[in-house]
């Protein structure tokens, strides 16, 4: 499964899963290979897989003594430069099993490697800080003297940017206070944001969610015709995107793009980026997105499920969309899905099939969300018809002589905003 790498430049992992009470070993080994693309996506070539099963999980090492001196002796031969827990590991079982692996073999657990793909990806000021956060919250624990010597020495993944490197010598006292101006900062950015997006009120809404690598993106492309970063890499972008479609005449939709969910998505980063999945509290309608040709398709819709829920936003109105049908052979597959989610909508993004089934569903659900009017304008307030005209649907216009009939239909956003017109 693994090979040595020919690539120079990047680090060489050994990574290290626990199988205890509560999962079993086909989950872990799961999470193996999801940890796997992790650290490809951060900058690593994985040389070795260990996955070992215990009833309890040590509170020194993790692991046992025993065992991670196997493993560091392991990862010493193979000339790892890096090991990587599946889980977050606390504070001080990292700081033990530092100890024993030395100042040349690197040890951060899963957390820290998230945050560290997130740290490379960050492009706006809202995902810099968002990133920055939960870096710190994260780092503040483990500010011991040992980590400030390590800091010092090692470079790479775990240690990129932010705090890693220029931060690790200020006390906990003014993290503390740097983790209180970027709470503050964060306000600030989700002020200005609704500011920003507080006119798409009268626009229908709709969120792309998913685990990450699910094809959200190449759906946003095929539906908008958007010019969006498509790569085949856990967390290609931080950054939400959106923008307008016609999805059927007179019809408007705004599409929202949200940064991927994983599996054991840490939490501080889920608050962090709470800002950001704004774009999706604030949808009409969300679209789940799954990989369909993914061996763990139901692991990560659970994973989609328990992030909404952890964020409140679990009783929205949505759609499921099984994505990457092209990628199945075996019928009996979709067929296993179909079974479980008999309402689910299945597509290809990349190659837009059965597109048509999936707009006349999104149409169906706004269409039955629509609110039914009839308003009276004044001639004096015509002007008002071009807002009618962009933001409904119109059924039936009539000039009569004191004033325009008009019988529309719309989102209660939209019809809100022009009943606000004419009162003015």
């Amino acid at each position: 499964m693994y090979t040595v790498p020919k690539n120079s430049n990047r680090e060489t992992a050994m990574l290290i899963g626990l199988v205890t009470g509560g999962e079993t070993r086909i989950q872990v080994e799961e999470q193996m290979e999801e940890l796997a693309l992790l650290a490809d996506t951060a900058g690593a070539d994985v040389l070795d897989s260990i996955v070992q099963v215990r009833r309890d999980i040590d509170p020194a090492t993790y692991f046992g003594k025993g065992k991670i001196d196997e493993i560091i002796n392991q990862a010493i031969a193979l000339s790892c430069s890096l090991v990587i827990f599946n889980d977050e590991v606390n504070p001080n079982q990292l700081k033990n099993v530092q100890k024993i692996a030395g100042e040349d073999l690197k040890v951060i657990d899963r957390t820290n490697l998230i945050l560290d793909i997130f740290n490379q990806h960050a492009q706006t000021r809202e995902a810099k800080t968002q990133v920055e956060l939960a870096q710190l919250q994260y780092l503040l624990p483990r500010l011991t003297r040992m980590w400030t010597h390590l800091e010092r020495q090692m470079k790479g993944i775990g240690t990129r940017g932010g705090p890693g490197e220029t931060q690790i010598e200020i006390d906990r006292r003014l993290i503390s206070k740097q983790i209180t101006k970027l709470k503050s900062d964060l306000k600030k950015i989700e002020k200005q944001r609704y500011t920003r997006i507080s006119h798409r009120n009268h626009e229908y809404q709709v969120a792309l969610v998913g685990y990450t690598n699910a094809g959200k993106s190449t759906l946003m492309k095929a539906l908008t015709g958007a010019d969006v970063l498509i790569e085949d890499k856990l967390f290609a972008t931080l950054d939400t995107t959106t923008r307008q479609f016609d999805i059927k005449k007179g019809l408007k939709v705004l599409l929202s793009d949200t940064v991927g969910f994983i599996h054991k998505l840490p939490h501080d980063l889920v608050a962090s980026f709470k800002s950001t999945l704004r774009e999706a509290a604030d949808a009409n309608l969300l679209l789940k997105v799954v990989d369909a040709s993914s061996p763990q398709w139901l692991q990560h819709l659970t994973t989609i499920h328990d992030v909404l829920k952890s964020i409140e936003l679990e009783k929205i109105t949505s759609l499921l969309v099984f994505n990457k049908i092209d990628r199945i052979s075996d019928p009996s597959v979709i067929m296993e899905i179909k079974t479980k989610y008999p309402d689910a909508i299945f597509i290809s993004a990349l190659n837009k099939l059965k597109f048509d089934n999936l707009q006349d569903n999104i149409i169906k659900i706004i269409e039955q969300e629509y609110v039914h009017k009839i308003l009276e304008i004044p001639y004096a307030k015509s002007g008002i018809m071009d807002i009618v005209y962009s933001h409904l649907i119109v059924n039936e216009c009539k000039h009569l002589d004191e004033y325009i009939r008009m019988d529309v239909q719309g989102s209660k956003g939209a019809l809100s905003t022009v009943i606000a017109k004419l009162k003015e």
